[in-house]
């Protein structure tokens, strides 16, 4: 298992990436299963770049901020309008109200919506277990204004944990308990007048990988009006694994 930063600017695209989106990818029957996480402002651009667009297998949407989803209403023309003909209808897990959402941003009726296109469906509210190809895909609600999770994907063995956006959360650290990589929003920085149960600081991400046991930790989400050698800084004394800052484009082993 692999993953790959399509964008990883916070709360909106940075001169150097787009917004949240992460691209999951392992071997599945003779071919590479890619499952993307997210799918934030400009970064279908970007996906392009890893995978084509007819390639993509499923898509898992942490929340409905529009850093995090609102490029979903261009995938749809691209799977609608595409010079082979309608592509075959593309899995979308997210939270309640997810289709209702993206009809609402496209101008279309909500009735009808994008179903023609993609497979809409709900996170499971229990917590159990849904299967994506060669992944076993867990997700709990985090601390966001909105309806918000973190998802733990497992395959062969192998764990990661994607926090999404959060405020500090104990149900982080039970969802990232034990995982190889955590990828963990870190939005704030320490000494700011931090709204609450919005985001993290790098300090609080990584308190939350050490409690959580992980392997490794890096860092996402980080605005462009922040200094993201400041969040590594504050990070580094809270954790004694591994911990970088995710890089646009970059493809790191799970």
């Amino acid at each position: 298992m692999r993953i790959t930063v399509v964008g990883c600017s916070g709360s909106f695209p940075g001169p150097w990436s787009p917004a949240s989106s992460y691209l999951v990818q392992a071997p599945y029957e003779g071919r590479t299963y890619s499952l993307v996480l997210d799918l934030g402002n400009g970064a279908l651009g970007a996906l392009q770049r890893h995978v084509g667009l007819d390639e993509v297998d499923a898509v898992g949407l942490s929340h409905l901020h529009v850093d995090h989803c609102v490029d979903l209403a261009s995938y749809y023309v691209v799977r609608t309008y595409h010079p082979g003909g309608l592509l075959p209808r593309l899995p979308v897990v997210g939270p309640p109200g997810t289709a209702q959402w993206l009809a609402r941003v496209y101008g279309m009726a909500e009735e009808a919506g994008m179903s023609r296109v993609f497979d809409f469906s709900r996170w499971p509210a229990d917590g159990a277990a849904l299967r994506l190809g060669p992944f076993s895909v867990r997700v709990a609600r985090m601390a966001h204004p909105v309806e918000a999770y973190a998802v733990r994907v497992e395959c062969d063995g192998r764990a990661l944990a994607y926090s999404g956006d959060t405020g500090p959360c104990p149900a982080l650290v039970e969802l990232a308990r034990g995982v190889d990589t955590l990828l963990c929003e870190a939005s704030f920085v320490e000494g700011a007048r931090n709204p609450p149960d919005l985001h993290l600081t790098g300090r609080e991400a990584a308190e939350h990988a050490a409690a959580a046991g992980v392997g490794r930790l890096l860092l996402t989400h980080v605005p462009p009006w922040h200094d993201p050698q400041r969040v590594l800084a504050e990070a580094r004394p809270a954790f004694a694994g591994p911990v970088d800052l995710a890089r646009p484009d970059a493809t790191y082993p799970v």
